[in-house]
């Protein structure tokens, strides 16, 4: 049944490797925690009560309310989906909410410190050095995740139309337009790919000449970061708030940056506006004789 639910999650809503197994570990923590504590074997079985009792005991563990919450949800969809498949008759997670958390703005990098990475640090004139500048100009010129630069084919790069297109979350497309000198950026790039020798239908590439992974761009970005900022997170998703709140403080339009995100609701974009806000108070307050 789990399996069963897993594949749901795999196959239709198209969740990626990373969240389904994180429901997956959630699962398995709960049907322990159902068996040590209630002797149930079955989730079927399991009662509002049983699941309350879970999230008690993960409270007293100290989790973080976020964990706690991520959890919380995961047993929503479950139930939701178990419900819908008729396996049981009531959804004992209905009434199960959310435990309150502090509210954290995104994390961003000012514009001074982005002009001081892109414009002032020296990178060298070989391959290495023109693919680190274009990745390190991908993500804060578009905004896109860390998944989705290293999903991007040379192919995804329109030339004549200054456009990129991007595989998002849930393998939604979405077609991100490009400034000229990052088109241009990225045809120098290329062309000294082909001269190395490094044929791959991937856009970044390892030194090896194999599709970057993961944590070999975020360890590319942060070495770039730590040479202009002080913030403690130095991560390619720091880009991204950047390029989001840096739009929203030029007073792009916020259904706009939305859209540029990928993102499918507009509470989620509206975050980044808090940073405007708090930009806005900043100047109220050095500037207002009421102040």
């Amino acid at each position: 049944m789990v399996e069963t639910f897993l594949k749901y999650l795999s196959f239709e809503k198209r969740y990626s490797v990373h969240t389904v197994g994180a429901y997956k570990k959630d699962l398995s923590q709960f049907t322990q925690y159902l068996k040590s504590d209630f002797e149930l074997d079955d989730l079927v079985e399991a009662r509002h009560t049983h699941l309350r009792g879970w999230i008690v005991s993960l409270m007293e563990t100290e989790l973080s309310p976020k964990s706690v919450n991520r959890k919380i949800a995961t047993l929503k969809s479950l139930y939701k989906f178990l419900l819908a498949r008729e396996y049981v008759d009531v959804n004992p997670a209905s009434k199960l909410k959310p435990l309150k958390t502090a509210k954290s703005l995104p994390t961003f990098i000012k514009e001074d410190e982005i002009s001081a990475l892109l414009d002032r640090v020296e990178f060298t004139d070989d391959f290495e050095g023109k693919r680190d500048k274009l990745l390190l100009e991908l993500f804060y010129a578009t905004g896109m995740r860390l998944s989705e630069l290293t999903g991007l084919k040379d192919s995804d790069v329109s030339v004549h139309n200054s456009t990129l297109k991007v595989l998002g979350k849930r393998n939604k497309e979405r077609i991100i337009p490009i400034p000229e000198t990052l088109v241009l950026l990225t045809e120098d790039y290329k062309k000294k790919k082909s001269e190395v020798g490094m044929l791959s239908e991937f856009l970044i590439l390892t030194d090896a000449g194999e599709k970057a992974y993961p944590m070999f761009i975020q360890r590319k970005v942060k070495t770039y970061l730590q040479a202009v900022t002080t913030l403690s997170k130095k991560s390619p998703h720091v880009l991204r708030h950047s390029f989001a709140t840096h739009l929203l403080n030029k007073g792009a339009d916020l259904n706009a940056v939305k859209d540029l995100l990928g993102h499918t609701s507009l509470a989620a974009t509206q975050v980044y506006t808090h940073n405007s806000i708090e930009k806005l108070k900043s100047a109220f307050d050095q500037a207002h004789p009421k102040a």
